[in-house]
């Protein structure tokens, strides 16, 4: 893959618990990616979350980034409800 795009992003995260949640739920994702277009690392920094992908051209980075993103919305979204659903 000849990378021509690159982005890197730091998501900083509510507790180490939610971060390792999120970690371990997207990074088989990241290892078998359905495109030779775009490639993911994920790591953990601290709190943050940090994705840095690569890409052959722009089109790819943005389906990447917002596929990402939006996984990791939903899993935020998804550990609020369940850590609600324990004060009850």
């Amino acid at each position: 893959m000849s990378i021509k795009a690159r982005a890197n992003l730091r998501l900083k995260l509510n507790s180490k618990k939610q971060l390792m949640t999120i970690l371990n739920a997207l990074t088989p994702e990241a290892q078998a990616s359905p495109t030779h277009r775009a490639s993911i690392k994920l790591k953990e920094d601290g709190l943050f979350l940090v994705l840095a992908v690569d890409a052959e051209d722009t089109v790819a980075l943005r389906a990447t980034l917002n596929a990402y993103l939006h996984w990791v919305n939903s899993a935020i979204n998804v550990i609020d409800i369940v850590e609600n659903q324990k004060s009850f």
